[in-house]
């Protein structure tokens, strides 16, 4: 699986604090056995992070795209917002297990409005942005983005099973 990692964080892309979240995500998907790609970082600016999703997801480079940053509630985050303006259709049981599961963790979980999309036939999933609960979250999600990725794929035996309701195999 090809992974592009997409760190949002305006602080960062000044280089006045070091981005934490890319680099521990990117080593966790490299041990997955996975590959990367792509890997940048910008500021929290919509139309920003929506050409770099655009670019990315229309390129032909990456299965999956995963967004860290910029999901909370301050007045710059707009990750969800750009998300949502390149995906053509939603896929709302990805943004409720992050929230779910990090719940566990902490309440302010629920506070998240990470969400996840398709665009053509790449996925757009948001984390958050410390990396404790960015790499947490993709645990959360890791099985489920593989099966996304073979469905997404065309992959018949995975869209037969997805119909069935059987569960994917990691």
């Amino acid at each position: 699986m090809k992974i592009g990692l997409l760190t949002i964080s305006d602080r960062s892309a000044r280089g006045e604090r070091a981005d934490e979240s890319g680099p521990a995500l990117r080593r966790r998907i490299e041990g997955l056995g996975w590959q990367v790609p792509e890997a940048s970082m910008v500021p929290d600016e919509q139309s920003e992070i929506e050409a770099v999703l655009r670019r990315w997801a229309d390129g032909g480079q990456v299965d999956v795209i995963l967004t860290t940053g910029g999901t909370g509630l301050s007045a710059r985050d707009c990750t969800p917002e750009a998300t949502l303006a390149v995906c053509d259709r939603l896929v709302p049981g990805l943004g409720e297990a992050l929230r779910a599961e990090g719940r566990r963790a902490t309440p302010h979980a629920m506070l998240s409005r990470a969400l996840a999309g398709v665009r053509g036939r790449v996925l757009i999933v948001n984390l958050p942005g410390s990396p404790r609960g960015a790499l947490e979250s993709l645990e959360t999600i890791r099985a489920a983005l593989a099966h996304a990725v073979e469905v997404l794929r065309g992959d018949p035996k995975a869209e037969a099973g997805h119909r069935r309701g059987s569960r994917p195999t990691t």
